[in-house]
């Protein structure tokens, strides 16, 4: 479902202005700037969400700016978000300036004049970019405008969670069917506010439903991160996050699609030993390395709990996996020459 274009197909004279003229039409009527057009690459991806539109860029470092002349051109009426994965960038915008990199988040207003600069000894950018409609926020603009060219830490708190939430869109949203995409964008704007909110100490602006769907996230983050613990228990879990162990239970009867506390970290678990079972260059390491790895009490419960789940022992999954990795590879030599 993602819809993807790149620059690579066309010369090399005609990237840059391919997309200028790209940005300008998708995102808003931009005045775009390079020192070297011959040398411009550029890729481009968007998925939509039906609440708001998520897009990865690829591209050289550029100066990008937005006039009061373009805005009168075209205005989409948008808060926009990024995520740096690569490279970094110095915005400017109604009287503040921040400096972000790999890993930060940004956020800005299409209804504002604004001039981001990369420089080019940062190597090319990749961007992640939320584009979200003024009215889904329910935050009041004028606090909002504080964070506006602010830089916003993506590796811990809510911008981490929101951090990690948009990896696993980037991942597997295209997978997903179509009828579950608008859920996802209700998921993406509740942490996108949830993660202003914190930064603006305005926590009680939100709804309690949004509160209680952006706290979900969180938890599963930190379920995520801390599989490898043997200890990682719904009490563990809901005592990181200071709330009593049936608040942790009614929250996955009302967000979490059917599945338990228990459940969630048990199949997030076979998730992660499956990946691993299923790398050739990882066929050395003992299955129940592995299950001790990702916070299996012990092999026996591992090997009933990965059959259950899969039909095969880990053994069985391993070896066959293996010999399917061998064949695709075998094919792709024969196919080369």
């Amino acid at each position: 479902m993602w819809s993807v274009v790149s620059a690579g197909e066309l010369p090399a004279q005609e990237r840059f202005d391919w997309f200028a003229d790209l940005v300008s039409r998708e995102v808003m009527p931009t005045a775009l700037s390079i020192d070297r057009t011959a040398d411009f690459q550029a890729e481009a991806a968007v998925l939509d969400l039906k609440t708001v539109r998520i897009a990865r860029f690829g591209f050289s470092p550029l100066r990008s700016r937005r006039t009061p002349a373009l805005i009168r051109r075209g205005d989409p009426e948008q808060y926009q978000l990024g995520l740096m994965r690569r490279g970094a960038t110095v915005l400017s915008q109604h009287r503040n300036d921040c400096s972000v990199g790999a890993g930060d988040l940004v956020f800005w207003d299409t209804s504002r004049p604004s001039d981001a600069a990369m420089p080019t000894d940062s190597g090319p950018v990749q961007l992640t970019m939320l584009q979200l409609p003024r009215d889904v926020l329910p935050l009041r603009s004028r606090r909002i405008d504080r964070l506006l060219a602010s830089r916003i830490p993506g590796g811990h708190g809510l911008g981490a969670v929101l951090a990690s939430f948009l990896g696993s869109l980037e991942g597997h949203a295209g997978q997903c069917a179509p009828e579950d995409l608008p859920r996802l964008g209700s998921v993406v704007v509740d942490l996108v506010a949830a993660c202003l909110a914190q930064n603006l100490d305005a926590e009680e602006q939100l709804p309690a439903e949004a509160r209680s769907r952006a706290l979900i996230q969180r938890i599963h983050t930190f379920v995520d991160a801390h599989l490898g613990d043997p200890d990682l228990t719904p009490a563990a879990v809901a005592a990181a996050h200071h709330v009593s162990v049936r608040t942790l239970h009614q929250l996955f009867q009302a967000h979490g699609e059917g599945e338990t506390v228990h459940a969630r970290i048990r199949r997030r678990r076979l998730e992660r030993c499956r990946d691993e079972l299923a790398r050739p260059e990882l066929a050395g390491r003992p299955v129940q390395a592995v299950a001790a790895r990702w916070g299996f009490s012990g092999p026996a419960v591992f090997s009933r709990a990965f059959r259950a789940a899969y039909g095969l022992s880990p053994t069985e999954y391993r070896a066959l996996s293996v010999k399917e990795a061998r064949a695709e590879r075998t094919a792709g030599g024969a196919a080369r020459s």
